[in-house]
């Protein structure tokens, strides 16, 4: 079967966003045993959008379309999917309760131009989104079955994954079923897992399981892509692979699939009827602006408290400081100090020492942090070296991964592949 891969936008076609969808989708086909042999970018124009769709349609068995579902005027891909397919937009009325539950649930009224994602092309099958605005279709357009994705990154991964591939590879004649493993870790490099996991393949018959990685520094996502005849037998062939990972990635491990280390840490301390607050020097909030984000209704996140001066950070917290430079000793005091100001039963404290190294070209950063819980306050203390950026990174992120370990119970000092040893 050839696919071809259609992706829509302006900005896409003028390098002003990166197209990572394009090479997740491409991806996804691939490990579910698929071919891409075109993958195509077109702006938002109607015509352009309309010669692209019947190129397609003549020499490809199947087109991903991503992009242009949204309530705005450049969003042009279902009036262009009606115009190439020769038929009518209808409204999708169940798809327009859902939008209107969605804002309502919200306590804001949904407006006028979103209605427009509930029109669709008469005859179309529907595709769910649940959770975003923008519903998918598939329609034929001379002959050939166009799938239509939305270009939100999270929202088009989840509708590939679940809906689109699935009915990409029934059409296609593969007797098989599909399953797309994900961990997501911190602390070891890319190299270090590949060594470490060189053998999982051989657990599983040949060409069943491929096992690959993709780093998005700080975090690694190793995948585990397996496919077989029916759900039993990938279970089966997928277990002993699954434990294989966790038994070698094993603390570094944040989380799985699509979950996130804020949700981790969230859910966590929700356990425990927990609540943290921060203290952040020279991270400009992050950790704070994650942990907020993933507090949804806002009943675990008490107080971010950020500023670069260590002085200013002591103050807020009615402290006065005998050293000017940030240590252990006084990220573990103003941890304390900070779950007895707020009241919050945990309190993660992350301070920071940097110094420019290599003629300015690269940081060291001396990293301090504390978490003060009911049982006592941990301590860490790392040295990052590398582009501002980089020490950031993993400064936050070692910060959020303590915080998950001290929750389970884990060793929060366990060296990691990007602190300077020694």
């Amino acid at each position: 079967m050839k696919i071809e891969i259609l992706c829509t936008g302006d900005e896409i076609l003028t390098g002003k966003t990166v197209n990572t969808n394009h090479s997740y989708i491409s991806q996804r086909l691939t490990e579910a045993g698929l071919q891409t042999y075109w993958g195509t970018t077109v702006g938002d124009d109607r015509e352009s959008l309309v010669n692209a769709f019947q190129q397609a349609s003549q020499r490809a068995d199947a087109v991903i379309v991503n992009g242009g579902l949204g309530p705005t005027v450049d969003d042009l891909s279902q009036e262009v999917a009606a115009e190439a397919a020769g038929v009518e937009l209808e409204l999708h009325e169940p798809w327009l309760q859902r939008l209107q539950d969605y804002y309502t649930s919200r306590g804001r009224q949904m407006p006028p131009n979103n209605k427009k994602q509930a029109m669709l092309p008469a005859g179309c099958e529907f595709i769910d989104n649940p959770i975003g605005t923008a519903c998918g279709f598939a329609v034929n357009i001379g002959g050939v079955f166009f799938y239509f994705t939305p270009g939100v990154p999270r929202e088009m991964r989840r509708m590939i994954d679940e809906q689109v591939v699935p009915r990409i590879l029934k059409s296609s004649g593969l007797q098989i079923v599909t399953q797309l493993k994900r961990f997501h870790s911190f602390g070891i490099g890319e190299s270090r897992a590949d060594q470490m996991l060189k053998d999982v393949e051989s657990l599983a018959p040949t060409g069943s399981v491929k096992l690959g990685f993709q780093s998005h520094y700080p975090q690694l996502e190793t995948k585990l892509a397996a496919r077989a005849a029916n759900e039993e037998e990938l279970q089966r062939v997928l277990a002993p692979l699954d434990a294989k990972v966790r038994e070698c990635l094993g603390n570094f491990i944040l989380c799985e699939d699509t979950e996130t280390v804020e949700q981790i840490v969230l859910s966590l301390l929700a356990e425990k009827n927990a609540t943290i607050s921060t203290l952040e020097m020279a991270s400009g909030g992050a950790i704070s602006k994650r942990l907020v984000s993933a507090d949804s209704d806002g009943t675990i996140t008490r107080r971010g408290i950020v500023s670069r001066n260590l002085a200013e950070l002591a103050a807020s917290l009615g402290l006065s400081l005998q050293t000017e430079s940030p240590d252990l000793d006084t990220a573990g005091q103003l941890a304390e100090q900070l779950a007895e100001t707020t009241g919050s039963s945990h309190a993660l404290v992350l301070l920071q020492s940097i110094e420019p190294v290599d003629d300015n070209t690269r940081s060291g950063a001396d990293i301090f942090i504390a978490i003060a819980t009911p049982d006592g306050t941990l301590k860490r203390q790392a040295r990052f070296l590398g582009g501002h950026e980089w020490v950031q990174l993993g400064s936050v992120e070692m910060a959020i991964d303590c915080l998950r370990r001290c929750l389970l119970g884990l060793p929060v000092d366990e060296k990691i592949d990007f602190e300077q040893q020694g």
